[in-house]
């Protein structure tokens, strides 16, 4: 009688083993079967990836190129500002000089100079004209 109990054990571990190893090859399946369409998608995207890096590295030499453009036309302008300043600046200064004094002179005007306002002197937020400051 123990021989067949053993015999019956054994037989029931054996179909337990069997189930589980059935188990395990159909999750091995899946799983090539997983791997092997991943592997089918990600060549494509990583192929679309690598030209579109390719395209923002050809967009960006461009823009480096346009910048540096425009590094040497800021430059060229700065140059013909300073050069513009400096050959008319001076002489623009001196007859616009001249202009004012020869309408002061001729003119003899003197709304050119604005007339001075009487001092006031500011206590505790009021002003008091120069007049009533010297009668105290």
């Amino acid at each position: 009688m123990a021989g067949i109990l053993v015999a019956v054990f054994w037989a029931i571990l054996v179909s337990f083993l069997a189930v589980a190893l059935a188990r395990l090859a159909q999750t091995l399946k899946a799983t090539t079967k997983l791997v092997a369409d991943v592997t089918d998608q990600a060549v494509p995207l990583l192929a679309d990836a690598s030209q579109a890096v390719r395209s923002a590295q050809t967009q960006i030499d461009r823009v480096d190129a346009i910048a540096s453009d425009v590094q040497e036309v800021t430059s060229n302008a700065s140059a013909l500002s300073t050069t513009v300043a400096s050959t008319f600046g001076g002489p623009l200064v001196k007859v616009a000089a001249f202009g004012y004094g020869v309408r002061r002179a001729l003119g003899g005007r003197k709304e050119d100079v604005p007339g001075k306002s009487p001092r006031r002197t500011v206590i505790v937020g009021r002003t008091v004209p120069a007049a009533r400051r010297k009668r105290k």
